[in-house]
């Protein structure tokens, strides 16, 4: 479903090249729960990022589904990535301004969705996330728990085929978090692929597969 080959990414400074990523090559089949770990800085994020369609790599090729991914228009990969895949922040990246019902429907509106498509897929998702009674309120008026709930709710909305998640639990209670990696098992056994970066090697044991990252290279 994914393939990385040969992935290399470095920013130049003064005519130095410092390596985030050197050399990542890896296959992620359909339904897989991978976990990526490695000390800060070890280059987590940055692959995150790229698998995610955020960021470019600086060498090397980025398959999904058989596409080449940075060799697609911006329009058309831009499509890609709203159509399978969801990102779920350890910020938790929602819209301050928009209620819960609001952040859910967004990304349904950047595809274009009738209104009413949009009004039946987020009422499933609030009586799938039990937060039907939360609908109408603001992220500040949610616990840390709650608004990562809503993050993940969010993603799922547009039905990824995969999702992205960098520290899910970062900022949660000990209690928070296990129930927020009780529900990615759950998603994970319903078929959705899911990419995870975590330090928690309790979360990391959630995933089918440990992928170690240390100085940019997989060990």
């Amino acid at each position: 479903m994914i393939q990385l080959k040969n992935i290399y990414k470095w920013i130049s400074t003064g005519g130095n090249r410092t390596f985030l990523l050197k050399d990542i090559n890896f296959t992620i089949k359909e339904g897989e729960f991978i976990s990526i770990m490695g000390p800060s800085g070890s280059g987590k994020s940055t692959l995150l990022h790229i698998l995610g369609m955020i960021d470019e790599p600086s060498e090397g090729e980025y398959l999904f589904e058989d596409q080449s991914v940075f060799k697609l228009k911006e329009k058309q990969r831009s499509a890609l990535y709203k159509q399978h895949i969801g990102f779920v922040f350890q910020a938790y990246h929602l819209i301050d301004e928009l209620t819960v019902y609001e952040n859910i429907e967004t990304p349904l509106i950047y595809q274009d969705m009738k209104s009413s498509e949009r009004k039946s897929v987020v009422a499933d998702i609030l009586d799938r996330f039990q937060i039907v009674g939360k609908k109408d309120l603001f992220p500040n008026q949610l616990s840390g728990g709650q608004q990562q709930l809503v993050g993940i709710a969010r993603a799922l909305a547009a039905n990824p085929k995969v999702i992205l998640a960098d520290e899910p639990t970062g900022n949660l209670n000990s209690k928070q978090a296990e129930e927020i990696m009780e529900l990615f098992k759950t998603l994970n056994q319903q078929g959705v692929t899911i990419v995870q970066v975590t330090h928690s090697e309790k979360n990391a044991a959630y995933g089918s597969r440990i992928i170690n990252l240390l100085d940019g290279r997989i060990e």
